[in-house]
C-alpha cells in the first residue's frame, strides 16, 4: 500500500515538472516571438516602411500587452504616419504603466500641440521641463503653445469680423504648428467657402475627414458639403464611400439616391453641350434647375449649362439673360466671358468689353478674356456703319411702302415693351437701329447718301459736308419716333 501511494506521488511530481517544463518552454518561445516582431518592426522603420512596422509592433503588443517599451515605439510609429488619436493612446498606456517615463510625455505633448489641444500640451511640456528644464526639443514645443492659442483667440475673432482674407493668412500661419487640428483646418476651410474658393474649401474638408478617421459621418458630411458647393459628382463618390462602411446608413443611403438623380441630369447635360446637342443641353439645364431649386450652386450649375449652350446655339439674347442669373450666383471668370460673347453677338460692344474687364479683375491672366476685349472692338469697329438694309431685312432694291412695311414689322418684334432686364437693354438698341433704319431709307436724299457710302447719321458725315449740321442730333438726345418705356 505504501509503495503504491509513494508511486502515486512520484508519477504526480513528475507530471507537475513536465507541465512546468511546457509553460516555460511556451514563455521562451512567446519571447522570441516578440522579440522577432521588434526586430523586424526595427528594420522596416529604418527603411521608412510605417505601416510594415506598424504591423509587426502590433503583433509585438498583442504578446506582451504589460510592456511599456513596446507601446512607445507603436506610438512613435502611429505619430509618423500622423495618426493622433492611436499615438495619444499608446502614449498615455505608456504613462499608466510608467509613470515617470519623461519620452512619452515629451511626445504625447508634441501630438497634443499639433493636435491644437494647447491645455493638454502645456500641463505635459510642463511636467517634462519640471524634470529636465534644459530639454531643448520641450523648451521649443512650450514656447509655441501660448503665441499658438492666442492665434487662434484672434483668428476666431477676425472669423467672426468677416476679415475672412486676414483670418485664412493668419489660420494657415497657425496649421504649421497644429497641422492636426480638426477645428482649425475647419475654420479655414469654412473661410475658403465665404470667398468662393471651393477648391481649397474642398481640400482642407478632406483633411478634416482623414484626421476624423474616415467614418461614415465624415464622408456624409464631406458629401453634403461638395453637393451644396455644386460638386454633385465628387458628393456622389464621397457618398458611396460612406455606404461601403454601412450600407443602409440612415443618411447616407436616401442622401445617395437624391445625388444620384441630380448627378445623372448634370452628366447629361455636360455630354449634350459636348456632343453639340444644344437644344438637350438647354432642357437637361432647366430640368437641373427644377430638381434642385434650394441649393444656390446646384442651381448655378444649371444656369452655367444655360448660359453656355445658349451661346453656342447662337441664342444670343436668353444667353445674356442667364449667364447674369448665373453671376448673380458665383462671380465665375469664364462665365463672363461666356456672357461677353453673347453680348457680342447682340452688338452689344462697349457691355462685352466691361464684362470682359470685369472678368480681368478677378483673374488678370485670364487670356481668354484679353482676346476677347481685342476681338469684341475689332467687331464693334467694323459694325461702327449700320446697314440699314440689312437692319429691316430688306434687298437694297426695295420700295417704300415695303421698307415701311419691313419697319413695323421689326418695331413691333423689338419693341423694348416685350422684353425685362438685360433682354430689354438688347430690345432698345434694336429698336433704335430699327427706327433709324426707317427714317434714312424712307428719305429720298439720307437714302441717296447712304447708297453713295455714307451714313447720313453719323455725326462724322456733318464734318464732311454730308447733310449739314448733325443730323445725328436725333440719338443725342432721344429717338424721335415716340415709344413708352416700363421699367421694372
Amino acid at each position: 500500500m505504501s509503495q503504491l501511494a509513494d508511486s502515486r506521488r512520484l508519477g504526480t511530481v513528475l507530471l507537475f515538472l513536465l507541465i512546468e517544463l511546457f509553460f516555460k518552454g511556451a514563455e521562451t518561445a512567446s519571447q522570441a516571438e516578440i522579440d522577432r516582431h521588434l526586430e523586424i518592426g526595427r528594420d522596416f522603420l529604418a527603411r521608412g516602411q510605417l505601416s510594415d512596422a506598424l504591423t509587426h509592433y502590433h503583433a509585438a503588443v498583442e504578446g506582451d500587452p504589460d510592456n511599456y517599451l513596446t507601446y512607445f515605439k507603436r506610438g512613435t510609429v502611429y505619430f509618423a504616419l500622423g495618426k493622433a488619436k492611436f499615438a495619444i493612446n499608446d502614449f498615455s498606456r505608456v504613462l499608466e504603466l510608467k509613470p515617470d517615463f519623461m519620452a512619452a510625455r515629451a511626445q504625447r505633448g508634441s501630438v497634443y500641440l499639433k493636435m491644437g489641444d494647447f491645455e493638454n500640451a502645456e500641463m505635459d511640456m510642463m511636467v517634462v521641463l519640471r524634470n529636465d528644464p534644459h530639454n531643448q526639443e520641450a523648451n521649443i514645443h512650450f514656447s509655441r503653445i501660448g503665441p499658438a492659442r492666442d492665434q487662434w483667440v484672434l483668428c476666431v475673432d477676425l472669423m467672426e469680423r468677416g476679415d475672412f482674407n486676414t483670418a485664412i493668412a493668419l489660420l494657415t500661419q497657425l496649421l504649421e504648428v497644429c497641422p492636426w487640428a480638426v477645428a482649425i483646418r475647419e475654420a479655414r476651410a469654412q473661410m475658403y467657402l465665404r470667398l468662393g474658393d471651393r477648391m481649397a474649401a474642398v481640400s482642407d474638408f478632406r483633411s478634416v475627414n482623414r484626421l476624423s478617421h474616415d467614418s461614415t459621418d465624415g464622408y456624409y458630411q464631406l458629401s453634403r458639403i461638395l453637393y451644396d458647393i455644386g460638386d454633385s459628382g465628387g458628393a456622389l463618390k464621397e457618398i458611396r464611400e460612406c455606404l461601403k462602411l454601412d450600407p443602409e446608413h440612415k443618411d447616407c443611403f436616401p442622401f445617395y439616391k437624391k445625388i444620384k438623380k441630380v448627378d445623372k441630369v448634370y452628366v447629361d447635360a455636360q455630354t449634350a453641350r459636348e456632343e453639340q446637342r444644344y437644344a438637350d443641353c438647354i432642357a437637361s439645364g432647366e430640368k437641373l434647375i427644377k430638381l434642385e431649386p434650394d441649393v444656390p450652386m446646384i442651381v448655378y450649375n444649371g444656369k452655367q449649362l444655360l448660359c453656355s449652350c445658349l451661346l453656342k446655339d447662337e441664342q444670343f439674347p436668353s444667353a445674356v439673360s442667364r449667364c447674369r442669373e448665373a453671376l448673380d450666383i458665383y462671380a465665375d471668370p469664364e462665365v463672363m466671358c461666356d456672357r461677353a460673347e453673347a453680348l457680342v453677338g447682340a452688338e452689344m460692344y462697349d457691355e462685352a468689353i466691361a464684362q470682359y474687364r470685369e472678368a480681368l479683375d478677378i483673374n488678370d491672366n485670364l487670356q481668354r478674356a484679353k482676346d476677347g476685349i481685342e476681338h469684341a472692338q475689332r467687331v464693334q469697329k467694323q459694325a461702327e456703319r449700320r446697314d440699314y438694309y440689312k437692319i429691316l431685312g430688306v434687298k437694297r432694291s426695295a420700295t417704300k411702302q415695303e421698307i415701311v412695311k419691313a419697319y413695323r414689322k421689326a418695331a413691333q418684334k423689338w419693341h423694348p415693351d416685350n422684353f425685362q432686364g438685360d433682354e430689354k437693354k438688347m430690345a432698345e438698341k434694336k429698336f433704335i437701329d430699327v427706327a433709324a433704319a426707317k427714317e434714312v431709307l424712307t428719305d429720298p436724299e439720307k437714302r441717296r447718301q447712304f447708297d453713295a457710302g455714307q451714313d447720313p447719321l453719323d455725326p462724322e458725315a456733318g464734318r464732311n459736308g454730308f447733310g449739314g449740321g448733325n443730323p445725328f442730333h436725333h440719338f443725342q438726345h432721344g429717338s424721335p419716333f415716340q415709344f413708352k418705356f416700363h421699367f421694372t
